[in-house]
C-alpha cells in the first residue's frame, strides 16, 4: 500500500508524456503535408537568428512594456520548471525534496525560483488586465472572438494557478520552512497558515504538490490545442525562416521550367512524354494548405496570435478586410481539418469539397500591399505574406482571376511598357505643360 502514490504518479507521468508525444507526432505529420523546400543554407546565420530571436526574445522588446513582461514570464516559467525534475524524482522514488542535500546551492535555486514565480504571477496579472480591462485594440479584432479569446485567457489562468500552487507548496512545507534556506517569498505566505495543525499543513502541501505536477502535465498537453504551441515551435520557426531580403519573391519552379523551355531553341514544347513515363501536370500557387510549403505550415502552427502583425498592417489600418494574424489562424484551422480528415480515412485524404479559400477570401488576399510590415514585426519571424502570394499566384495563373485593375495594369505594361494607359511617344508631354 505504501507504493500506491508512487505507482499513481508514474502512471500519470507516463500517460501525460504518451499523449504529448502522440500530439507531436500528429503535428509533424500535418506540417509535412506541405511541399518540400530547402531551408538548410547559411546555418551559422540560422543558428544566430534562433539564439537572438527565439531564445533571446530580441524582437519582443521592440514594444518595451509587453516585451519585458513577456521575458519575465518566459524566463521564469522555463527556470521554475527545473523544479519539476525534483518533483519527478520525489514522485517516482517517494523521497521529499531530493535535492535539498545540496545545501546553500539548493537554497539559492529555490530562492530564485520563488522570486521568479512571484514576478511571473505579477506579469501574468498585468497581461490579463491589458487584455480584459484596458482592452488593447489588437486583442479585440474580429478574429479574436470565441475560442481565440478564451484560449488567451485560459493560458493566463493556467500560469496564475501554477505559480500560486508552487508558492503555497513551499509555504506549507514545514520541513522546508524549518530549513530557512531558499524560502525568500514563501516565508511571507506561511503566516497565513499559522493557525493550522501540522497535519493540516501536510495535507495542503501534498495537495498543492499533486495539483502542481498534474497542472504541468495538463498544460503540456494543452499546448497542442493552443496558440502557446509557439513555446516549442518558435525555435525551429526562427531557424528555418527565410533569409532572403524582404521583398525578394521566389520564382515558381514550374514557371521557370516553362520559360527555360521557351528560350531553348532545341526544345520541342509539343514533345510527347516517353513511353511509360508519367506526365507531370504543373500547378501554380496554392489552392489549399497542401499546396503551400512545409515552412508556411510551420509558421501557421507557430503563430502566437499576438496581433503585432495586424496592428502594423497598412491595409488593416485603413479599414480593409485583411488581417495577417487571421491569415495564419485560418491556415492553421484548415490544416487541422485536413489532418482530421486523414485520421478519419485511414491515412488518406478524402476530398471534402473545401479549400483554403473557404477560410481566406479573395478580398483579403488582394488587400495586401506586400509591404512586409507583418513579416518585419513578427516576434518569431512568421511570414503571412508568403501564404498570401501563393494564393494570389493560384488565382492569377490557375483561374485567371486577377482584379480588373491588375489586368489593366499588366495589359498596359505589355502594350506601353509602363503601368499607365499612355502611348510611349506621349510620355514627355507633361514637361511641355
Amino acid at each position: 500500500m505504501q507504493y500506491i502514490d508512487n505507482i499513481l504518479f508514474v502512471a500519470l507521468l507516463a500517460a501525460g508524456i504518451w499523449f504529448f508525444a502522440k500530439n507531436i507526432k500528429t503535428l509533424i505529420r500535418n506540417i509535412k503535408l506541405g511541399k518540400d523546400i530547402d531551408r538548410t543554407d547559411n546555418k551559422p546565420e540560422r543558428w544566430k537568428n534562433m539564439a537572438k530571436i527565439a531564445l533571446g526574445q530580441g524582437k519582443m522588446v521592440r514594444r518595451p512594456v509587453s516585451g519585458i513582461l513577456h521575458i519575465i514570464v518566459y524566463v521564469g516559467f522555463i527556470l521554475i520548471n527545473i523544479e519539476v525534475l525534483e518533483i519527478i524524482i520525489d514522485g517516482i522514488f517517494g523521497t521529499h525534496r531530493a535535492f535539498s542535500g545540496m545545501g546553500a546551492f539548493y537554497g539559492f535555486l529555490i530562492g530564485n525560483f520563488e522570486v521568479l514565480a512571484f514576478l511571473v504571477l505579477v506579469a501574468v496579472i498585468i497581461f490579463w488586465v491589458r487584455r480584459n480591462v484596458i482592452k488593447i485594440k489588437r486583442f479585440w479584432k474580429d478574429e479574436m472572438k470565441g475560442w481565440p479569446k478564451s484560449d488567451g485567457n485560459m493560458i493566463l489562468y493556467f500560469e496564475m494557478i501554477l505559480m500560486t500552487l508552487f508558492l503555497i507548496m513551499n509555504a506549507t512545507d514545514v520541513e522546508f520552512q524549518a530549513m530557512n534556506n531558499g524560502n525568500v517569498i514563501s516565508q511571507y505566505i506561511t503566516p497565513l497558515f499559522s493557525s493550522m495543525e501540522t497535519s493540516t499543513l501536510h495535507i495542503i502541501e501534498r495537495s498543492a504538490w499533486w495539483l502542481h505536477i498534474v497542472g504541468i502535465l495538463i498544460f503540456l498537453n494543452y499546448l497542442y490545442y493552443s496558440k502557446h504551441l509557439h513555446i516549442l515551435l518558435a525555435f525551429p520557426n526562427t531557424f528555418y525562416a527565410n533569409l532572403k531580403p524582404k521583398g525578394q519573391f521566389t520564382n515558381d519552379a514550374n514557371v521557370t521550367k516553362e520559360v527555360k523551355m521557351m528560350m531553348d531553341p532545341s526544345a520541342d514544347p509539343y514533345a510527347m512524354p516517353e513511353e511509360g513515363a508519367e506526365e507531370e501536370i504543373a500547378t501554380f500557387g496554392a489552392k489549399d494548405v497542401t499546396d503551400l510549403n512545409w515552412v508556411n505550415l510551420l509558421n501557421a502552427y507557430t503563430c502566437t496570435e499576438c496581433g503585432r502583425c495586424t496592428s502594423e498592417c497598412p491595409a488593416n489600418l485603413t479599414g480593409k478586410k485583411l488581417s495577417p494574424r487571421k491569415i495564419m489562424m485560418d491556415t492553421r484551422d484548415r490544416l487541422e481539418e485536413v489532418g482530421k480528415n486523414i485520421d478519419a480515412n485511414n491515412g488518406e485524404f478524402k476530398d471534402d469539397g473545401k479549400n483554403l479559400f473557404d477560410w481566406i477570401s479573395k478580398e483579403e488576399v488582394w488587400a495586401c500591399t506586400s509591404c512586409n510590415a507583418c513579416v518585419e514585426t513578427c516576434p518569431v519571424n512568421i511570414d503571412p505574406l508568403g501564404i498570401i502570394m501563393e494564393m494570389r499566384r493560384y488565382l492569377v495563373m490557375e483561374e485567371s482571376a486577377a482584379p480588373a485593375e491588375l489586368n489593366n495594369m499588366m495589359q498596359n505594361v505589355e502594350n506601353n511598357g509602363a503601368p499607365w494607359p499612355y502611348n510611349q511617344m506621349d510620355r514627355m508631354k507633361w514637361v511641355d505643360e
